[in-house]
């Protein structure tokens, strides 16, 4: 096994600030808790925030959590809060609105209203809240540590980028102008933005902690992060390989298979990451919410394994019965969504390759800046193409056509002041919705599976949606038609299938059931779940691996009978995992 100090050795070394990111589903938000609890349990006086729009800290805590810090009342000294998007956009809105609101026509308040609405408002009021524990030296000034529980990575990404990009639109702007309102309001945040910048890439205070597991897609998606990062300067950086599993019975096949596909996993490592420090922790039998639960993640021992008994095999639904229900249809859209590391990508492949094989032209893309299906194999038959909305590029085309189109006939100074509106970080937004929403018109004509970034980031797109749908409303000429119809088609149960992915564990599950309500909201019904990587059911000697499918039974029980409508099991299986990672 790779040699990795223990968990015990981050606490001891750790600096102010301490970033936890990696690939949804790894373990980052468990990692920072019991991290956060360590160092509070040593006497320091922590607080621990996430800035994930699906925040998981209230369930792994067990305490309600607002926008404000609150104390922990099992961990002395611990304070945690969510960095809510929606609340911190709608106390952005006021602080622009509040001031004018009496003073100008009503019509004018609403319309500006309707133009702070977006979801290019809840990112600069999340980046807001987000720059001020950095960059405030008010803000967190009672606190010793502060630990910072992330999005998966893309969202991260784009999130720590952000400083730097501000910055620089704020220096150059010229105009006094952008698609968030006064510049001087912006201007007025850039001292923090600055400072915010500055702590981000100062070693002493500020580590970077990547979480990856041991599996090729974890660990390429970790290297993508810390080479992104280390080009911003970000360069003091630590990884944990997280759920390490060692087989316990050695004759047992699929936990020696287990075991030997982490072995190679770590084997080959990418070389950016192999340089790191490097923390370890091992796999365990049963969940780790609450503060006993993640103080026992820095111990380096299983300690004793309750011993379960070998469980009949159970005849659950298999996803293969559900895709050729999916075929039935012809055409449409087919979106996986979940949580982080659920294993949506693995299914949305799959579903694609079969669709493909039973002669249907499919369409395979991805809305996740990670994007983990461009290296999917296509066949020579010509029926499967794959594609992935590429923020950077997307933006780039999205600039251009612009230009060329509603900046034809503008005069120099229109034209001049049409391009810095386009410099404005918010571009992203607006053109990675743009490629999202022609994505889903293909599906008029064929299959279009649609792999969706870790929830956080698809509710974001989602909020978009809602907030685009409005403008429509207003101004339907103005927008091309897949903008048009795009919340009319992900409504038409005939045309957009949603297929909710988790794992039978109480995170993923739960989150899940919040995505699905979040989807109802917006009046999109899920199609089906997909309770992936199942032990249960499988055959397995294994006391640790018995374990954790014992403790799985009552979630799939969960998912059958309080969430879904269709539901279906997936067994772990290790040939598969293993070829459709290489994919």
């Amino acid at each position: 096994m790779i040699d990795a100090r223990p968990l015990a050795a981050l606490a001891e070394t750790a600096t102010r600030f301490l970033f936890f990111t990696g690939k949804g589903g790894v373990g980052k938000t468990s990692l920072s808790c019991a991290t956060a609890v360590a160092l509070a349990d040593a006497g320091k006086r922590v607080l621990l925030v996430s800035t994930d729009p699906a925040s998981n800290l209230d369930e792994i805590l067990g305490e309600t959590l607002t926008e404000t810090p609150r104390s922990i009342s099992e961990a002395p000294n611990l304070w945690a809060m969510n960095i809510d998007p929606e609340a911190a956009a709608q106390a952005y809105r006021e602080r622009i609105v509040g001031p004018i609101r009496g003073v100008l026509p009503d019509a004018t308040v609403r319309n500006i209203e309707e133009q702070l609405s977006g979801a290019c408002t809840t990112e600069i009021a999340s980046f807001n809240e987000f720059s001020r524990l950095l960059g405030d030296e008010t803000t967190a000034a009672s606190f010793e540590y502060v630990i910072l529980d992330t999005a998966p990575t893309g969202h991260t990404l784009r999130l720590l980028a952000l400083p730097e990009a501000w910055t620089d639109f704020i220096a150059s702007n010229k105009t006094g102008s952008s698609c968030l309102g006064p510049l001087s309001g912006l201007s007025e945040q850039r001292p923090i933005y600055e400072k915010a910048l500055a702590a981000l890439k100062d070693a002493s205070q500020t580590t970077l902690v990547l979480v990856a597991r041991a599996d090729e897609p974890s660990l390429r998606e970790a290297d993508r992060a810390s080479s992104e990062l280390r080009a911003l300067g970000i360069e003091n950086q630590s990884l944990i390989l997280n759920a390490l599993f060692e087989a316990v019975d050695r004759e047992d096949a699929l936990a020696r298979a287990m075991e030997e596909q982490g072995k190679a996993a770590l084997l080959g490592m990418p070389r950016g990451l192999a340089t790191l420090p490097k923390f370890g922790s091992r796999l365990r039998g049963s969940g780790l919410a609450g503060i006993a639960a993640l103080r026992a993640m820095y111990s380096d021992s299983h300690g004793a394994i309750e011993t379960v008994e070998s469980m009949e095999a159970t005849d659950y639904p298999r996803f293969e019965r559900l895709v050729e229900d999916l075929a039935s249809a012809g055409r449409g859209v087919v979106m996986t969504m979940g949580k982080g590391g659920v294993g949506k990508t693995t299914l949305a492949k799959r579903l694609a390759l079969r669709l493909a094989e039973l002669g249907h032209r499919t369409h395979l893309t991805t809305t996740d800046p990670a994007n983990h299906v461009g290296d999917t194999e296509v066949e020579d038959s010509g029926l499967l193409s794959v594609s992935a909305i590429e923020p950077k590029e997307t933006t780039r085309r999205h600039v251009e056509e612009v230009l060329a189109t509603a900046g034809k006939d503008l005069d120099p100074d229109a034209y001049a002041l049409l391009e810095e509106e386009l410099r404005s970080p918010c571009t992203e937004e607006i053109a990675v919705f743009t490629a999202f929403a022609r994505e889903v018109a293909k599906g008029e004509e064929q299959f279009v599976i649609l792999d969706t970034a870790p929830t956080g980031h698809t509710l974001l797109l989602l909020d978009a949606t809602e907030a685009y749908h409005r403008e429509v409303l207003r101004n339907a000429s103005a927008l091309p038609e897949p903008v048009q119809r795009l919340l009319p088609r992900l409504r038409d149960p005939d045309f957009t299938k949603v297929i909710v992915v988790a794992l039978p564990e109480a995170t993923p599950v739960h989150e899940a059931a919040h995505l699905q309500s979040d989807l109802r909201r917006a009046e999109i019904e899920p199609y089906a779940w997909v309770l992936n990587q199942c032990l249960s059911g499988v055959e397995t000697g294994d006391p640790l691996l018995r374990l954790r499918a014992r403790n799985e039974l009552q979630y799939i029980e969960e998912v059958a009978t309080q969430h879904a409508k269709r539901w279906s099991v997936e067994p772990w299986r290790a040939e598969l995992k293993a070829a459709l990672s290489r994919k």
